[in-house]
């Protein structure tokens, strides 16, 4: 009688989920989304092919939590640099703005999926959730505000051209239209022109 090979691998080593997570992001990374699959997951992972399956139902659950990591990670480095600039309000805007396009710069596969719409569900529907970054970049358009530092009025546009300004710089340096030297300058600019009152 022949034995299963996959019989003899491990459900888990530690904790699968996150080992899973870090695999995909990797594959994400360096071969994209088409490469990404449950079954290679587990290999790479070195546990049995029905492993990933009880944390990922199937190939979307994956792409929907990969992206739900994306999202917060984004939004703890751009919290971070916040919170780590100090008082001033053009230093908090540059660094929230340095933090955002440094990671869409570094992971721009992941960023394309966290803010890639599915192919499967009705439109507009996203692999992640992006509301506390959204939160985030909402409260420090309202401190701008409070602080005289951007218009006065409804946040929600500048909050959503915020975002849109921060997409493109970075869209000019991941489609390397412009150097990477170069986003110290842009970002600079895109607070100056922002901020202008």
């Amino acid at each position: 009688m022949t034995r299963n090979a996959d019989a003899d691998r491990p459900y888990h080593h530690g904790d699968l989920r996150a080992a899973l997570l870090g695999e995909a992001e990797r594959t994400l990374r360096d071969r994209g989304i088409d490469a990404l699959s449950l079954r290679d997951l587990a290999r790479q992972a070195d546990v049995s092919h029905a492993a990933p399956r009880r944390h990922f139902a199937d190939r979307q659950a994956l792409l929907d939590a990969l992206a739900e990591a994306g999202f917060t990670r984004l939004a703890d480095e751009v919290r971070a640099a916040i919170d780590d600039a100090g008082q001033d309000y053009q230093a908090r805007l540059r660094a929230a703005a340095t933090a955002y396009v440094r990671f869409a710069t570094r992971d721009r596969a992941l960023l394309d999926l966290m803010f890639g719409a599915k192919n499967d569900e009705s439109p507009g529907a996203r692999y992640g959730t992006p509301e506390r970054l959204f939160t985030i970049v909402g409260d420090l358009v309202r401190q701008g505000q409070q602080a005289g530092q951007l218009p006065p009025g409804d946040p929600e546009p500048l909050r959503l051209l915020l975002v849109a300004t921060l997409q493109g710089v970075a869209m000019l340096i991941t489609s390397g239209l412009v150097g990477a030297s170069q986003i110290e300058p842009l970002i600079a600019d895109a607070v100056a022109v922002f901020a202008r009152v």
